[in-house]
């Protein structure tokens, strides 16, 4: 992906996840959302399992399944609609934007290179200095290129 590209797919994703920021202090309920939202509504296995045309006993799995971690997208878009919601789904980054995710990255990289080369240079007594300096303007070079 071209750079300009790149960045302009970082300001938009980071801008439609800012609705999810404050969902990163949610916890899931225990037994599951699938069971907690069904029980919460007032709707049991077997209605479910009506809307859903699936045997009843499909619909204890699933919800198993989910307090697993081991459900499908597909079985839990389709158990939410049967409860008349949507399922929303994001990746969302644990701390700060998906922008400074990527410079973090970078940087990372970049101050693990520049300093191995400092400190060969520095064995052959031809230390350069002005490491950070450095690995502020790889960052962005790093950033920009395709």
């Amino acid at each position: 992906m071209k750079p300009e590209f790149r960045e302009l797919r970082l300001t938009q994703l980071d801008r439609s996840l800012q609705p999810f920021a404050g969902t990163l202090s949610l916890s899931r309920p225990r037994r599951g959302w699938l069971r907690a939202v069904r029980e919460a509504l007032g709707i049991t296995k077997r209605e479910v399992a009506l809307t859903m045309r699936k045997a009843p006993q499909s619909i204890a799995s699933f919800e198993k399944s989910e307090e697993a971690y081991r459900i499908t997208l597909e079985t839990l878009r389709r158990y939410a609609e049967a409860l008349d919601c949507e399922l929303v789904y994001a990746i969302v980054p644990r701390t700060g934007s998906l922008n400074e995710l990527a410079e973090n990255r970078a940087r990372k990289k970049v101050e693990s290179d520049v300093l191995a080369v400092e400190h060969t240079m520095a064995l052959e007594d031809q230390a350069t200095h002005g490491v950070q300096e450095k690995i502020a303007r790889e960052t962005q070079r790093i950033l920009k290129k395709p």
